[in-house]
């Protein structure tokens, strides 16, 4: 049978780690995973007691396509709290994910051939589903003196779209609202859309993120309940949309998902009351930098921007290897710990990078660090 040539898209290789991991646990190994973004803990209490109730309680159907009123709102008053904006629940569109924000996002901005640029490195799926969609992905290699953020500069010409994320994945770092606001302006001057990938946020260490919102109506906001909630697994999450793209997202959406899962969103407006439990996770990420940012150069991997928020660390190892990705299966077969290669957040020079998550237990990490230390040890 033919296939698309929409369909040849790269694997996306942390999740090959995360099987390779899983394999070598079926035969009896522990390992500690530094590889996923994916918090240890569950969904917050309060999700599931609500999600119980409801089971019993509900039918569990379909919901409206842009998601229950109720969640819709209660998001809103969360861009109240966290950054004092007075957020029209009705901008507000519930998702399957943020991957399926990015899906509807990138349909309702673009067509077929378009430009769209990203910093490199980046989310690898960015790539990936703008390339299924026919549109163009245009990397902005960034550089560690900017602690991997792009500059207004920086932005190619002839594009119809600029991504960018604060926290950033691969690298935790964060644009403070100086260097958010400049990059806004300088796209919206050249009438380029801009979508602010926000899925960290409630993950920092210091300062706080600033949302893209705090800055203009005229962007797409995405965010996720997959990380500061704790509820990767449950596929849920939102995106905030101009006041005249309600509409077209909505048609989109009806189409393509007819509603976000119902259950998933009965547990995420639990979720939103349990602050104080997710506070107490973060302050656990929190920890775990600390012991990061201290053990990792001890154990050799030295050259690293320091990150503002997110779970990760992306380490340039050139001094180390140019295949990450051998380098990675190297340290989870000797070492029994598992990291991701730089070549997922950056096709062009992630041979000479590492992605290390924080995600998992105190424990976790401590243990992890003391197995890197001795790997590198003998790998020196």
């Amino acid at each position: 049978m033919r296939s698309s040539s929409r369909g040849v898209v790269d694997a996306f290789i942390v999740m090959d780690v995360m099987e390779a991991a899983r394999a070598a646990e079926a035969t009896g190994r522990h390992i500690i995973h530094m590889e996923v973004g994916q918090p240890s803990t569950p969904a917050p209490a309060g999700a599931r007691t609500a999600l119980a109730q409801a089971m019993e309680r509900d039918a569990l159907g379909y919901t409206v396509t842009l998601g229950l009123p109720e969640l819709r709102k209660g998001i809103a008053r969360l861009y109240q709290s966290w950054y004092g904006i007075a957020l029209d629940p009705g901008r507000i569109v519930v998702t399957a994910g943020s991957s399926a924000a990015f899906l509807l996002a990138f349909t309702a901005l673009f067509d077929a051939g378009d430009r769209v640029a990203l910093g490199e490195p980046g989310y690898p799926s960015y790539r990936q589903i703008l390339r299924a969609l026919s549109l163009t992905p245009v990397g902005i290699p960034t550089r560690v003196e900017d602690r991997y953020q792009p500059r207004p500069g920086d932005i190619p010409a002839d594009i119809a779209g600029l991504i960018v994320a604060s926290p950033a994945n691969p690298s935790g770092t964060m644009l403070d609202r100086d260097a958010l606001a400049a990059l806004i302006g300088a796209a919206q001057a050249k009438g380029i859309s801009f979508v602010s990938d926000e899925i960290y946020h409630g993950l920092h260490y210091e300062g706080r993120a600033v949302s893209a919102l705090e800055i203009s109506d005229d962007v797409y906001v995405i965010n996720s309940f997959s990380k500061y909630f704790s509820m990767t697994g449950w596929r849920i999450g939102w995106m905030v949309v101009p006041e005249d793209h309600i509409r077209i997202v909505e048609r989109l959406a009806q189409n393509m998902f007819i509603c976000p899962p119902h259950a998933s969103q009965v547990a995420a407006l639990g979720a939103l009351d349990c602050i104080d439990e997710l506070e107490a996770n973060r302050s656990v990420y929190a920890e775990n930098r600390r012991l990061m940012l201290e053990g990792l150069p001890k154990a050799g991997f030295t050259k690293i921007a320091p990150p503002d928020g997110a779970f990760y660390i992306y380490a340039d190892v050139s001094d180390l290897t140019e295949d990450s990705r051998a380098f990675a299966a190297e340290i989870l077969d000797r070492a029994g710990v598992a990291v991701t290669p730089g070549l997922d957040f950056d096709p062009h020079r992630g041979g000479q990078t590492l992605r290390f998550s924080y995600a998992r237990s105190t424990a976790d990490i401590r243990e992890g660090l003391a197995r890197l230390a001795a790997f590198m040890g003998r790998h020196v």
